[in-house]
């Protein structure tokens, strides 16, 4: 069975899977990193000479992966108001999870289409790109 394509303004696939898969009436979203498209740098990341991570932000990595998530959602035939669950991981908790929660407020405002939300700390997340991400988000939405 052929992979659906690859959504053609986010960010390029860093391993073997499909972007998304559309099920019934719902829209699966595989993980979505920060990475923007045709760029290996990821936003928000400082790197040294020897290419180590100097320091990060938590806020542009947010933003540039709830981007990625919104142009495959548009893409595959949903949208950003459909979303009905977000899972997230976080590679610092205690650092990142005042800020993140902050900019998800701003996407996710309160009302009786929110999304249901799971946030999870976890010890490491993929490098997707020349750095590690300290973000990603899994995705499910009607369609």
């Amino acid at each position: 069975m052929p992979h659906p394509p690859t959504p053609s303004r986010a960010a390029e696939p860093v391993g073997a899977y499909a972007y998304f898969r559309k099920s019934g009436g719902l829209l699966f979203l595989s993980g979505m990193g920060p990475r923007k498209r045709g760029s290996a740098d990821i936003p928000g990341v400082k790197l040294d000479g020897a290419g180590k991570i100097v320091s990060y932000d938590i806020e542009a990595q947010v933003r540039a992966c709830f981007e990625n998530v919104k142009f495959i959602l548009e893409e595959a035939g949903s949208s950003w108001d459909k979303i009905v669950d977000v899972q997230v991981f976080l590679t610092d908790m205690a650092r990142d999870f005042p800020a993140y929660n902050r900019v998800y407020a701003e996407y996710f405002p309160p009302g009786p289409n929110q999304p249901t939300r799971t946030t999870v700390g976890v010890a490491a997340l993929p490098t997707a790109g020349n750095a590690p991400i300290a973000f990603e988000a899994k995705v499910i939405a009607a369609v």
